[in-house]
């Protein structure tokens, strides 16, 4: 059975040392955030989530969810039960506001204790995360009236959300939709359609689920303007504000899919169910954004926590499974064979692993705090912060996941065939980190988002403020230790430079060359993204060792890894650059009907 720690170490190297956030106690924005809490609130999450919520994730992903006849689904055995512990232990309510119920904590600090939630079960945690993410879409663009009925439920975890947006005939193409809201005259409306891929649409855990859903009124324009958002529950509120009448609306069926089996993931089915408008007529893709835009950097974060539950097990398997001996000789000539971490090929996996995972989690986390300070921080600085978050969500989101989907094959690599049988516990995480890729925008979405929209946004002053920072951090690395990444960060810089420079040369002759550049592009910035959070985590680490920290081995090891990452991966930033301005002729010059090759 695999298992599972939290990385409380790291995050509280980042979170302390890293990014800065204790000094932020007491500032505009974290008036009720005291340095000191960021310690016990981490160290009780990771205990928490590893030794409660952990153990379930290899039975329930067996079990998976079950629909009956009448339309209700099951959640696998304890979910239940273990969904009240989290609400008691208050870990939904963390960086929600004190008048709704929440406790006021940064928004970066809750997402480190996200990423132990959904290490420890990735599909248990959705129920949690999707909620969130229709709270804030309703406070921000619902009335006072329906804030009021439903966010404080919500905000609980007595009431559950989810999003509503693919149709069977239309994934991306959000303008095909075709569910359609008929006025009832009364304030309320008709909703009548199906929706597809809805995740926690129906189960066992809530009194009652509020659903978000895009549709159509009458007369509205064709395409993604004429798009409204609704909320939809389940049990239609009473005068009381309790769940009353049963809404005319049902799971039709659960997806058979490939991983996150303890998710109920539904088709869900319209019959004239009554909703209430969200926002202005017509503005609803905006409204949901919102809560995409929020997903998308939780996607991501469920990348890299996949990543990193795969890197544990990988790395204890490793030190523990004997086979062979080392190149150089036997290291332990009493046993049979040597342990597998004596083989470079394995420490290069494991080493590989460790960088981008570490990596990705520092970025995420630096991404969380400029979103804190975007949306509540000094107004001087809100507007770079936000440029931040827009620039790097794809990259969190994308890069996020193929970490996650990259690193649980390569540690089930580590495993050799008894990662291929599922007691053990590999492929899941295989199976789990697949769909993050796909959902909130399939990653070559996200490539197409970066570079056709965020690149050009303010006149092209989000990346050149991000050059700027990263050309500064690299002349100031003094420090023998980080000369060498400091270099090698500097060059690939250079390079996502000249790559961002071939695109504007480029692009507007002809547009495919942006859609065959995209990724590869996408993929530099996140590796000089990565390369930027390694150069601040050795400065860090550099300044502990110098301070005497008495974590040695933790701030060596910071060093060693930042190290890999210089010499492992920012090189690939060249390559990258190179397949990108290959441009797009050869891509577009096969006929389409060449791809269906026959015999």
């Amino acid at each position: 059975m695999p298992t599972y720690t939290a990385p409380v170490r790291d995050s509280r190297f980042v979170l302390e040392q890293v990014i800065g956030l204790p000094g932020l106690a007491g500032t505009p924005g974290f008036d009720e955030f005291d340095a000191d809490m960021i310690a016990p609130i981490l160290e009780e999450a990771g205990r928490f989530f590893a030794e409660v919520v952990a153990p379930t994730n290899h039975p329930a992903d067996q079990e998976g969810c079950t629909r009956h006849e009448d339309g209700s689904v099951t959640t696998p055995a304890g979910f239940k039960e273990m969904y009240q512990q989290v609400r008691e232990a208050g870990w939904n309510t963390l960086a929600l506001p004190v008048d709704r119920g929440g406790q006021g904590m940064p928004g970066v600090l809750n997402f480190a204790v996200e990423e132990y939630l959904t290490s420890a079960n990735m599909a248990f945690g959705m129920y949690f995360g999707l909620t969130a993410g229709a709270i804030e879409a309703i406070e921000a663009r619902a009335s006072q009236e329906l804030r009021d009925l439903y966010v404080p439920k919500m905000a609980s975890g007595e009431w559950s959300g989810t999003m509503n947006l693919t149709e069977p005939h239309a994934g991306t193409d959000l303008g095909l939709l075709r569910t359609r809201a008929e006025p009832n005259g009364d304030g309320s409306w008709s909703i009548t359609g199906t929706k597809i891929f809805i995740s926690s649409g129906e189960h066992d855990l809530t009194s009652n689920i509020i659903h978000l859903v895009l549709a159509r009124t009458p007369d509205a324009p064709k395409g993604t303007k004429g798009i409204s958002m609704f909320i939809v529950p389940k049990f239609i509120p009473d005068a009381e504000g309790n769940p009353g009448a049963r809404n005319s609306l049902s799971c039709g069926s659960l997806e058979e899919k490939m991983g996150i089996h303890a998710n109920s993931t539904c088709v869900m089915n319209y019959d004239g169910a009554t909703g209430w408008l969200v926002g202005d007529e017509n503005k609803g893709l905006a409204a949901m954004f919102i809560m995409m835009n929020a997903a998308r950097l939780w996607v991501g974060l469920q990348g890299f926590s996949q990543a990193e539950l795969a890197y544990q097990n990988g790395a204890a398997y490793a030190l523990d499974r004997r086979q062979g001996r080392a190149l150089t000789g036997p290291k332990e000539p009493g046993e049979a064979a040597d342990p597998l971490i004596v083989h470079p090929d394995v420490r290069r996996l494991l080493l590989d692993a460790r960088a981008r995972v570490e990596g990705m989690r520092a970025l995420g986390l630096w991404i969380a705090l400029q979103n804190d300070l975007a949306h509540a921080g000094p107004e001087d600085g809100r507007a770079a912060a936000d440029d931040m978050v827009q620039l790097l969500t794809p990259i969190v989101k994308a890069i996020g996941t193929d970490i996650g989907m990259r690193v649980a094959q390569d540690m089930q690599q580590v495993w050799g065939g008894h990662g291929y049988i599922v007691e053990n516990g590999m492929e899941q995480f295989v199976r789990d980190a697949r769909i993050t890729q796909i959902y909130e925008g399939a990653n070559g979405v996200q490539a197409m988002d970066l570079v056709g929209r965020k690149l050009a946004m303010h006149g092209g002053r989000a990346i050149q403020s991000f050059f700027g920072m990263v050309d500064k951090d690299c002349a100031d690395a003094a420090d023998p230790r980080v000369a060498a990444l400091a270099e090698a960060l500097g060059k690939a810089n250079g390079e996502l430079k000249a790559a961002s420079m071939w695109l504007m040369q480029n692009g507007m002759a002809n547009p495919d060359n942006i859609g065959s550049a995209a990724y590869h592009y996408m993929e530099m910035l996140g590796l000089v993204s990565m390369g930027w959070m390694w150069l601040r985590m050795a400065k860090a680490a550099s300044a502990s060792l110098d301070a005497g920290d008495e974590d040695k081995g933790f701030m060596e090891a910071k060093l060693v890894t930042a190290r890999h990452f210089a010499e492992s991966h920012l090189p690939e930033a060249g390559a990258l650059r190179r397949k990108l301005q290959a441009g797009a002729t050869t891509i577009m010059d096969l006929p389409a009907e060449a791809f269906l090759r026959v015999g």
